[in-house]
């Protein structure tokens, strides 16, 4: 943690609990043909990354997919988009308030708003209301604009809140946004399927 002033998280698989297969395997069900190439952590089509970007509508998003499906309707499409969210561990909560002792943290996401609304239904609106507040702010892609790996998604941080990159640090469990945050001289751990967030700062005892 030397030289860090500042951390910014990403949301999926590394505070929220998240397995992309569930929606493959969703989509899949629902007639979506070679559905772990049309969605993955890896690869996404088009369609994916302009819901990501704000580009289109929630509900134009789900008329799209229901034309991939064999007719489902659009509550099975929404539930199957889903179904990879899972959990917010208390733990990862605790950690949270434990740094923003010490550090100014942020959130960044590629996200969207249907499952940011899913989200707040999953843990509840006090407790998302109280996560959401543990950041001094929180960038969700489709509210900015931007998505990750593109160096905007990052440079609006650096430039919104005057931070010099190298005395960032940024925790992705994706290698493709770790690189576009390494492109711009911000400090970067990749968080593996095998890590835990919470083991990376061993001074703190939750």
């Amino acid at each position: 943690m030397k030289n860090i002033k500042t951390i910014i998280f990403d949301l999926g698989a590394v505070l929220l609990n998240i397995n992309y297969q569930l929606t493959i395997t969703e989509f899949a069900k629902l007639g979506v043909k070679n559905a772990d190439s049309f969605y993955s952590k890896e690869v996404q089509t088009n369609l994916f990354n302009d819901i990501e970007s704000g580009e289109i509508s929630a509900d134009s998003f789900l008329k799209l997919l229901q034309k991939e499906t064999n007719n489902a309707s659009k509550n099975e499409v929404r539930n199957a988009w889903n179904a990879m969210l899972i959990d917010l561990p208390k733990e990862r909560i605790e950690l949270l308030k434990q740094l923003k002792q010490d550090f100014p943290i942020y959130l960044l996401s590629n996200t969207n708003s249907i499952h940011i609304s899913e989200f707040r239904k999953k843990i509840g609106e006090t407790k998302y209301q109280e996560f959401y507040n543990l950041f001094d702010k929180v960038y969700y892609s489709h509210e900015i604009g931007f998505r990750k790996p593109n160096k905007e998604a990052f440079q609006i941080i650096l430039d919104e809140n005057n931070f010099n990159a190298n005395e960032v640090l940024f925790i992705d469990d994706s290698p493709q946004h770790i690189e576009g945050a390494k492109n711009l001289g911000i400090k970067t751990y990749h968080l593996k399927d095998s890590d835990e967030v919470t083991t990376l700062f061993p001074d703190i005892a939750l």
